[in-house]
């Protein structure tokens, strides 16, 4: 079997890069290990960036029909972000199970004649100058690239030999779907975990009587990862956080976790990328990592689409590790501070009490709720400074009809043949009389101002031609 690209997972981030190189024309595989979608939902939230980012493919509105419901602000270790301030159409985070964004966006896939292979274990891989060959149970595949998009304990990571270097879990929790049978919270509300010596639980619910349960504690710490976790656990915890009128009456799943924290020092290796969880996991506090993995790969689609689509230079592949990786690397760091800021120990508190402080300033908060929902992402592109260059631009979706969008204060929009036919929405700026803008299909800005020689390096570098 011969395609372009090889897409090693069918989690959100293999989905969302199957949608985007579909939509690029590209003929693309998605193997499976698991032969049907577990529908368990290990993260419950989108970020504004990625609902700005799932409204540029037009994804927006059937993803909130999917939705729970929009939280009107974020948290920082269990202390309140404000999400208003923030420069977005979507000022929120948005509650939603992940089981139902997979869903979406294998939707997506699959209205795209994009076939998802399920109950196939990838068991070797090898790299030539023509391409990628894997072998999948009955599956042989040759392609252009693969990526691997198989979580945290990637075949894809181990075939290739690379290391996960970073640091081991200090704090142990248990994440459950139970149900109930009496009182419980019936809207989600912002987690709050101030740190205690006797441990905390968050609780919300995800519909039709099903409710997810976070929590943590001195039992926690001493269990070992692979204990099973039992309905007394679980009832402690209950108990211990809201008292005796919130009972326990099923388990429908749960894990154990920590917050661990690693990251791949490579994404690219030769032909073979790593996206999501395959390159870097960490621990969940602040809801990002979904979203970490969704934004890799509305980073890296278009690019493959570029390089085999149009002749893009292969130096624009290594642009998705060189933007990527850093973008992960300040999550890691962040979801690290969180987990100080939530033990209970006498200086680690003290600290907590200077960083709540701060987060009471609005200048301050603005500056980590933005950190946490990728709006303050800005990649460091080449080119003639510029105060939009890298930037994301929140009001302009960037791609229609198959061609990019050129913007120009003046009034007047140019068109220019562009990487593949994404779809979105056109809104239009004034940012001057003279002043153009070159967009790409993620929205960041790649050239910007009045210099046709940039544009044209620009043009060359991003899609492909000038």
């Amino acid at each position: 079997m011969n395609v372009d690209v090889i897409v090693i997972g069918a989690g959100p981030t293999g989905l969302a890069l199957a949608a985007e190189l579909g939509l690029a024309g590209l003929s693309t595989l998605v193997v499976e290990q698991m032969a049907e979608r577990s529908g368990q939902s290990k993260a419950l939230g989108l970020q504004p960036r990625t609902a700005e980012l799932l409204e540029l493919r037009d994804l927006f509105a059937p993803l909130m029909e999917r939705a729970i419901e929009r939280i009107p602000g974020g948290h920082f270790a269990g202390m309140r972000l404000d999400l208003k301030a923030l420069d977005t159409r979507h000022p929120y985070m948005i509650g939603i199970p992940q089981g139902r964004v997979e869903a979406l966006l294998e939707a997506r896939v699959t209205e795209l004649g994009i076939k998802i292979m399920r109950g196939h274990e990838l068991t070797e891989l090898s790299q030539h100058a023509s391409g990628v060959t894997a072998r999948a149970g009955e599956l042989h595949i040759h392609a252009d690239y693969l990526v691997g998009c198989d979580g945290g304990r990637s075949t894809v990571r181990r075939l290739l030999g690379v290391d996960f270097p970073g640091l081991e879990g200090r704090l142990a929790m248990v994440v459950a779907d139970i149900t109930l049978s009496s009182a419980a919270p019936s809207a989600w509300e912002l987690p709050v975990m101030t740190p205690s010596p006797t441990g905390r639980s968050y609780l919300a619910p995800l519909g039709d009587g099903v409710h997810r349960l976070l929590f943590y504690g001195p039992e926690q710490q001493e269990l070992p990862r692979d204990a099973p976790i039992t309905p007394e656990e679980v009832s402690r915890a209950l108990a211990a956080e809201f008292g005796p009128t919130v009972k326990l009456s099923g388990i429908r799943w749960a894990s154990r976790f920590t917050d661990a924290s690693r990251q791949v020092e490579q994404y690219r290796h030769g032909r073979v990328f790593l996206a999501g969880d395959a390159a870097h996991i960490h621990s969940p506090m602040g809801g990002q990592g979904l979203n970490l993995g969704v934004q890799d790969a509305f980073n890296l689609g278009w690019k493959l689409a570029v390089r085999l689509r149009h002749g893009g230079d292969d130096e624009l592949l290594d642009t998705y590790h060189r933007e990527r990786h850093p973008v992960a690397a300040r999550v890691l760091a962040n979801t690290r501070a969180q987990s100080v800021l939530l033990e209970p120990k006498e200086e680690h508190l003290a600290l907590r009490g200077i960083v709540a402080e701060l987060l009471r300033v609005p200048a301050a908060n603005q500056v980590i709720a933005g950190m946490l929902a990728g709006t303050d992402i800005r990649y460091p592109l080449p080119g003639p400074g510029h105060p939009l260059l890298g930037m994301r631009l929140a009001d302009a979706p960037v791609m229609a009809d198959g061609r990019g969008l050129l913007m120009t204060g003046a009034g007047q929009d140019m068109l220019v043949k562009a990487a593949a036919p994404w779809s979105g929405r056109i809104r239009h700026l004034q940012r001057g009389q003279g002043e153009a803008m070159f967009l790409r299909p993620d929205g960041h800005v790649a050239w910007a101002g009045s210099d046709p020689a940039a544009l044209v390096t620009a043009l060359t570098m991003w899609a492909g031609h000038a």
